[in-house]
This record gives C-alpha cells, structure tokens and sequence, in this order.
C-alpha cells in the first residue's frame, strides 16, 4: 500500500527535475541575429560610350544605360552655363550631377576650391565619416575625390582641373530618401562607373 505514493514522489520528481532542465537549456540559447540582407537588383551589363558634344570643353566617357542631359534645374530651358550637364540612370534612381567653370586666373581656381569644401561639407551633419582621395590621371587632369559616409544626400562628390583653365564638379545623388544601408548595392555599382568617368575626362580646349 505505501508503494503508490512513492512512485508519485519519484515521478512528481522526475518531472520538476526535467522542467527546470528544459527551462535552463532556453535561457541559456545564444541569440544569432540575421545577416543584413539587400533587395536583389539586376545591374546591366557595362559598356562605355562617349560624351563628346562639339564645343563642349570637356570629353568622357559614361555607361550605356545612363543618358547625358542638360542640366536646367537651376535656370529653366535657357542655363546660365551650357555645360551644365546630368548623367542619369533611370532604373537605378541614380544621377550624376556635373557644373563646370572656366578658371580665369589662380583667384578663381582657389574661390572654385573653397566653394567645393563648402559644398562636400555640407554633408558633414548626416556624414558618419568624409574620405579624400586625391587622383591624377594620364589625361593631365587632377582632382579630389570625396566618399561620404552614412545617410548623406551625396554619397560620392569629386572635382577635377587642370589648375590652368578648366574646373567640373560631379556629385552622385539619389532620387531617394537618403539610407545609406539600402542604397549601399547601388551605391557600390555607380561608384565604378563615376571613377571610370573621371578616369576619361579629357579637355577639349
């Protein structure tokens, strides 16, 4: 007769035993988070053509799915500077805006470089970093090329000159709220395709 409770006991006891393992092997499962993840984008393929208009001061070259246009943002169907120019990547939201200067005298050329720093700058207040690179290229054309960390409307800003008579600016924009982790696939596609349009640049006069 005393055989009954025992058993409950040793069973009643086995249970706890095992409900507190169970509960301890939980608490102790290492949290894994998952790795971040991007949309995927089908990027065209690269081919470069040329944008060499005639009396236009500068020449280079930019990817065939991009489309070079006029810049009249700033002053309607007539700008003020007809070498304002935009290479535009439609489906990838992208656009690379280029001004040019002609550069009269030293006075100019340091007034067009300050403006730059200012301009680049700008960013610094959503920038979680600002990198300088400083490139010289076989077509006698030097410049600085600036990455812009973090959640910048610009990503990628540079200018060139040949500290003589020409200075054009570039700046990668985005038709987007900026976020640089969503953009960071895109972002790294147009980034060679800038570098390759500094690359190329050429003076025509």
């Amino acid at each position: 007769m005393m055989l009954i409770p025992t058993m409950r006991k040793n069973i009643l006891l086995l249970l706890s035993c095992f409900l507190i393992l169970l509960i301890i092997s939980c608490s102790d499962e290492e949290f894994i988070p998952k790795p971040r993840g991007y949309y995927k984008i089908n990027f065209p393929a690269r081919k470069y053509v040329q944008f060499s208009e005639t009396n236009f001061p500068y020449k280079f070259e930019y990817p065939n799915y991009g489309k070079v246009v006029r810049d009249t943002s700033f002053f309607g169907d007539k700008p003020e500077n007809p070498y304002w120019m935009n290479v535009e990547f439609g489906d990838l939201g992208g656009k690379i805006y280029l001004t040019y200067k002609t550069v009269s005298n030293k006075t100019d050329l340091q007034k067009l470089l300050e403006d730059n720093y200012k301009m680049s700058y700008a960013h610094s207040k959503k920038a979680d970093y600002i990198e300088d690179a400083v490139f010289n290229t076989p077509n006698k054309v030097s410049g600085l090329l600036s990455h812009v960390g973090g959640d910048a409307a610009s990503t990628y800003q540079f200018f060139a000159t040949d500290s003589n008579k020409h200075f054009l600016r570039g700046a990668l924009y985005f038709d987007a709220v900026p976020n640089a982790d969503s953009l960071k696939p895109i972002t790294d596609f147009l980034k060679k395709d800038l570098e390759h349009l500094i690359q190329t640049i050429e003076w025509t006069r």
